[in-house]
């Protein structure tokens, strides 16, 4: 009895966790507004990201829009920041990356 509590205990949390750390699920919770894989949105396409910013610019990015936007060259922002844990902000970098090239 005790075995299949802790089984399901286990099974819970591991859901949990990936549903947080998967980086399509980050993005569609947090970046689908305004990003989109391929195609301009309000903001530019993971593609365009991608080829452009590496995968740690692209998480200071998210962590801190406003001071990353005046490094990176631009006039300005409109991306708000967004409260994101490091496991969240690892995956969708993660994610962004893998439409480099397409």
């Amino acid at each position: 009895m005790l075995n299949r509590y802790f089984t399901a205990t286990i099974l819970l949390c591991s859901l949990l966790y990936s549903s947080q750390t998967d980086g399509k699920k980050v993005f569609e919770t947090y970046c689908w507004g305004c990003h989109h894989q391929t195609a301009e949105a309000f903001g530019p396409s993971f593609s365009e990201i991608a080829s452009k910013r590496s995968y740690e610019e692209i998480q200071a990015y998210i962590i801190d829009p406003e001071s990353m936007y005046k490094a990176f060259g631009y006039k300005r922002t409109v991306m708000t920041k967004v409260e994101t844990t490091q496991a969240q902000r690892e995956a969708v970098a993660k994610y962004v990356l893998s439409f480099k090239g397409k």
